[in-house]
């Protein structure tokens, strides 16, 4: 009987959870299709150098490189305003799991982490990539190359920096919900900190281009962020060994 039970608990768990990634998935197409109407203005303003306000000429070496780049820009806007959907889905399915006022403080870290998605996007495509354009159009003159820019090789190189840098600054508000959730702690944490500093910075040479400092520009921010997620977490941690030995008194008595 207890068999049939955990089976039929598990197969209510897939179904929650089928349920809400189609709706997820739902909310993406229809985002997506609002899109479409968005992609012209934004692909102008993405075409032109956001600091020298120089317009890049962008050619297409393939009947479907426009295509291609209109659906990924679409793509892009629908995913970035289909992530609260996302995150708060995510966090309906975990919550039965935690306890009332665990509820309440991990449905506080969407908002934050849709403002950390921003700053990372900004911070991507105002800070590294006009350095990572500069660095390789220099390095392309060095060289006496023309410069002849396809459209799909330029959205290509602009995702692979801002997209991975945005997801990135997500840092802080996954700790904290590892730890709201008790996977983490601040100890565990700051035990870590070699492994996380050292794989920070694989990552940072992986999403610049290669120069000292683009990586470095970039590895800054993502120590401070982790830094700062070890400061959270240990406020977070604390509240929850006090909220344990208020309950450990109350059990007592």
């Amino acid at each position: 009987m207890a068999e049939e039970q955990d089976e039929l608990t598990v197969v209510d768990h897939l179904t929650e959870l089928r349920r809400r990634l189609f709706l997820v998935a739902f909310v993406f197409v229809a985002v997506l299709v609002g899109a479409f109407f968005v992609v012209d203005p934004i692909y102008h303003y993405l075409t032109i150098n956001a600091l020298s306000g120089v317009e890049i000429e962008l050619n297409a070496f393939s009947f479907w490189d426009g295509v291609g780049v209109y659906m990924k820009i679409a793509m892009l806007v629908a995913f970035g305003i289909t992530l609260p959907v996302t995150l708060f889905q995510v966090w309906a399915f975990v919550s039965p799991g935690l306890k009332p006022k665990e509820q309440k403080a991990t449905l506080k870290y969407i908002p934050f982490a849709f403002i950390f998605f921003l700053i990372g996007v900004a911070f991507g495509y105002f800070v590294v990539f006009p350095l990572a354009m500069t660095f390789t159009g220099s390095l392309n003159k060095q060289l006496g190359l023309i410069e002849t820019y396809g459209m799909a090789d330029y959205f290509k190189f602009l995702t692979n920096i801002v997209l991975p840098i945005s997801l990135l600054f997500e840092l802080p508000i996954v700790i904290l919900f590892l730890t709201q959730l008790r996977i983490l702690n601040p100890k565990l944490l700051k035990k870590m900190r070699r492994v996380a500093y050292f794989a920070l910075v694989v990552v940072s040479v992986m999403i610049t281009p290669a120069d000292f400092f683009s990586a470095f520009l970039v590895l800054i921010p993502l120590i401070l962020l982790y830094e700062l997620s070890v400061i959270l977490s240990t406020r977070v941690h604390k509240k929850q060994l006090a909220a344990d030995e208020e309950r450990k008194k109350q059990y007592e008595q």
